[in-house]
This record gives C-alpha cells, sequence and structure tokens, in this order.
C-alpha cells in the first residue's frame, strides 16, 4: 500500500525525489528552516556543555567529549543543509532536469510535528517517567512521524530497545541513566 508520507520506503523505492522549490527570498527562507534547527539544538548541546560541572579527576574523554562531537557534527551538517538549500533555491532546473521524470515532493510537516514533538515531549519527561518509558514513547512518536500506524507494536520495540540500553548502559557500562517512576535499583 503505498505511503503518503515521502519518507517512508514504499514511497523512495525506484523514484527520484526533488523537494519542490520556492522562488526568492520565500523560498530560501524555507530551505534554511532545517539547517536553523539543527543550529539552535547544537548552541543548546554547546551552551550545556561549556556550563556543565566535570570534576577535576574526570579522565579522557569525559562527559563534554560526545556531546561536543555531536554539537560539532550537528555545526557541519547544517552548513552543508544551508549551502545546499541556497543553491537549490538559486538555481532553477534545465528542461532536461524537468523530464527526468523525478517526482517532486512536499516537506510533509505533520510526520515533521510528530518527530519534533516527540523529541521535545522526551526532554520533558525524562526525569520524571525515566529512560525506559521515555526512550519508549520516543521511539514509537518517530515511528508514528516515519509512517508506522501500529502504533501498540512500537511501543513494545520501543520498550523492548529502551529496556536493552538501560541494561546495556546501567549493568555493562556502570552508567546510570534516570529510572523515573520506575525507581528500581538493580
Amino acid at each position: 500500500m503505498p505511503s503518503n508520507n515521502p519518507t517512508s520506503v514504499s514511497a523512495t523505492v525506484g523514484d527520484r525525489l526533488r523537494f519542490q522549490r520556492g522562488s526568492g527570498l520565500r523560498g530560501i527562507a524555507k530551505a534554511l528552516i532545517m539547517p536553523g534547527v539543527l543550529v539552535a539544538f547544537a548552541v543548546y548541546l554547546l551552551v550545556g556543555i561549556v556550563t556543565m560541572r566535570v570534576p577535576a579527576n574526570a579522565a579522557f574523554p569525559g562527559p563534554q567529549f560526545f556531546p561536543g562531537i555531536i554539537a560539532a557534527g550537528l555545526f557541519l551538517f547544517a552548513g552543508i543543509l544551508a549551502v545546499g538549500a541556497v543553491r537549490g533555491a538559486l538555481v532553477t532546473p534545465t528542461a532536461d532536469e524537468e523530464q527526468t521524470g523525478d517526482r517532486a515532493v512536499r516537506v510533509d510537516w505533520r510526520s515533521f510535528a510528530w518527530v519534533a514533538g516527540s523529541f521535545l515531549v522526551f526532554a520533558f519527561v525524562l526525569g520524571i517517567l525515566g529512560w525506559i518509558v521515555a526512550a519508549a514513547l520516543l521511539f514509537a512518536g518517530i515511528a508514528r512521524g516515519f509512517g508506522q500506524r501500529r502504533m501498540l507494536f512500537a511501543l513494545l520495540v520501543g520498550l523492548t530497545i529502551s529496556s536493552l540500553s538501560y541494561i546495556a548502559f546501567d549493568m555493562g557500562l556502570g552508567l546510570s541513566l534516570p529510572s523515573g517512576i520506575l525507581g528500581w535499583s538493580f
């Protein structure tokens, strides 16, 4: 069954997709939304890294290392996306490019809202619900954003993955994740 979601596999397999381009400043502004979101999240991470209290005896790589890599990657991807967005908005397709059979797609804002909203909810409820429940809800929300209709199935898969990652981090690596309302300790 074909999906209306242009990001789903059934919509993209075998097709060449191109985003519909706006013209002028409005097209550039729309194309720069995602790079702007990435920069905002990277700045948020950077502020957290800078204001983080790190014990003097923390060894390398330390608690700031991996968030720093993620922030640098987000800045890099935002730059690449911004350059591509500006180039794509300024360059008009030739007649040959128009006739290649590429299917024009638009951003599915409902899917975007599910994914972005899931991350926001996860950030706010992690301390209350704990890792297992919050990560399961995050997984189910993102799965819904990518076209999954069976929410109970997505939630069960999310619970399985979040439980396994909790066990791996807490018991295997000795790094504690928030337990929240479950409140148990092993």
